[in-house]
C-alpha cells in the first residue's frame, strides 16, 4: 500500500500542474528572467539553474513530509494506532477533495489556508529576497529551498495527507514523490514560460484536473471505511 501512495501521491502533483502553474509559474518566470543574460539564451546554460531551483523546492517539500510525519506517528502512538491512521486518512481524502475542487474553480475554501500559511511566509520571503538576483546555480539551489515554503494549499494538503504516513520517514517519501509529479509543470514552465501557463489555464485542463484529485480523494476517504 505504501507503494500505492507514493504513485498516488506523484499522481496528485502531477494533476495539481494547473495551480502549480498559475501560483509558482510567475516566479519560475521572474527567475529565468533575472538570470545573467547568458543563461538565460542558451538551454544547457539555463537548465542547471532550473534543476537547482527544483531540487532546492523538493528538498524543503521532503523535510515538511519528515516533520508532519513524524509528528502524525507521535500523536498515533498516544491513542489506538489503527483507529487514528483510519481517521487522519479520512481527513487527508476530505482534504484532497476540496483541493480537486479549488483546481477545477468550483471552490475556494482552500485559499483560507494559503493565506493562514502566509504568515509564515513573510517570516521566510526576506531572506529569499536577499538571494536575488540569481547569479549562479549554487543560489539558485538556496532560492529553491526558501521558494519550498511559499504558501500552497495543494501543498498543505500533501502534509495533512503525510500526517496519516505512520513515520517520519513515509511522510519525507511521500511529499518526494508529491514534489516530484509537481516537477514536469515547473520545469517546463522555467523552458516554455508563456506558452506552458496559457495551455493548462484552459477550463478544460484545469477541470479534469480538478475532477481527477476529487476522484482520489474520494477513493481515500472510502478506503478505510471499506
Amino acid at each position: 500500500m505504501l507503494e500505492i501512495n507514493y504513485l498516488v501521491a506523484f499522481t496528485v502533483g502531477l494533476f495539481g500542474g494547473v495551480h502549480c502553474v498559475g501560483m509558482c509559474g510567475g516566479i519560475v518566470g521572474a527567475l529565468s528572467f533575472g538570470l545573467p543574460e547568458q543563461a538565460r539564451g542558451r538551454f544547457t546554460a539555463l537548465l542547471p539553474y532550473l534543476i537547482n531551483y527544483n531540487l532546492g523546492r523538493l528538498f524543503s517539500y521532503t523535510v515538511a513530509g519528515a516533520l508532519v510525519g513524524g509528528l502524525g506517528a507521535l500523536a498515533a502512538n498516544m491513542v489506538a494506532l489503527h483507529q487514528a491512521q483510519t481517521v487522519l486518512q479520512i481527513v487527508a481524502g476530505v482534504f484532497m477533495v476540496a483541493m480537486g475542487l479549488y483546481l477545477g474553480g468550483w471552490w475556494y475554501g482552500m485559499s483560507r489556508l494559503e493565506r493562514l500559511g502566509g504568515k509564515v511566509w513573510r517570516l521566510i520571503e526576506p531572506l529569499g529576497r536577499r538571494l536575488l538576483p540569481v547569479r549562479h546555480p549554487g543560489q539558485a539551489l538556496v532560492m529553491g529551498i526558501v521558494w519550498g515554503w511559499l504558501p500552497c494549499g495543494l501543498v498543505y494538503s500533501a502534509l495533512i495527507w503525510a500526517i496519516s504516513a505512520g513515520s517520519a520517514r513515509e511522510g519525507a517519501l511521500l511529499l518526494l514523490s508529491f514534489g516530484l509529479g509537481t516537477l514536469p509543470n515547473l520545469m517546463l514552465m522555467g523552458l516554455l514560460a508563456g506558452k506552458l501557463t496559457a495551455l493548462l489555464r484552459r477550463p478544460a485542463v484545469m477541470h479534469l484536473a480538478g475532477a481527477l484529485v476529487v476522484v482520489i480523494g474520494l477513493f481515500y476517504i472510502a478506503r478505510p471505511l471499506l
